[in-house]
């Protein structure tokens, strides 16, 4: 997976079919918490021991909502779920421009005399790198390979798509017949930031306190 974790949480949550994100809101937290693993990994960003988010001094990381990010985080300690919550439609929306820069999306302009929309369309160019990702986190989950091998970045998303609640890449029925494996899947986490995987792991639970009940399933 040659994509940022941030870039990748994106198109783990399109809808191929639907050719949208299946769940703006929970979009937004995925992406969110994928930018905020990202920044885990390149350790540009820790807890201390209260399980505070702090910035670790380093040169820019040259990826423009990676370095924004960045610069949120260096404004007060808050803990991984603070940040996660915090933001997250901004950062949603620095995505889907990167993306296009990247010629990886296109996105629509708003019909001055059509109906008024919130958000401006996004198409993938080529669906097939959005349903190759989500077919080899599905697979990950369900299947019965060892996970030693397993790259960080592939086991973040499978633990996003788990504890997201992503149904659109695992069912209930996933989740609760391959709960240990999701679990070994999300220790990844809990390498460096063990914060940062318990955030991860209420991340379904976070949704609906944010936003009003929204389930998930």
């Amino acid at each position: 997976m040659s994509r940022g974790l941030h870039l990748a949480a994106y198109l783990l949550a399109f809808d191929t079919r639907a050719r949208s994100l299946q769940d703006r809101t929970r979009a937004g937290y995925l992406v969110r918490a994928g930018a905020l693993a990202e920044l885990a990994h390149r350790g540009a960003a820790t807890e201390d021991g209260a399980g505070r988010v702090q910035v670790t001094p380093a040169d820019p990381t040259g990826d423009r909502v990676l370095d924004a990010l960045l610069t949120e985080l260096g404004e007060r300690p808050r803990s991984w779920k603070s940040w996660i919550r915090r933001g997250r439609e901004d950062t949603l929306e620095a995505v889907e421009e990167q993306l296009t820069v990247l010629g990886i999306t296109t996105t629509a302009d708003r019909d001055p005399h059509g109906p008024v929309e919130p958000h401006r369309r996004v198409t993938l160019k080529d669906p097939r790198e959005a349903l190759d990702l989500q077919v080899r986190v599905a697979g990950l989950v369900r299947g019965d390979a060892s996970l030693a091998q397993v790259p960080y970045a592939d086991a973040v998303l499978a633990a996003l798509a788990a504890h997201g609640h992503l149904r659109l890449v695992l069912s209930r029925h996933d989740r609760r017949a391959h709960a240990r494996r999701i679990d070994r899947l999300t220790d990844r986490l809990a390498d460096r930031t063990p914060g940062l995987a318990r955030a991860v792991t209420r991340l379904n639970l976070t949704m609906i306190a944010g936003q009003g009940g929204i389930g998930g399933g």
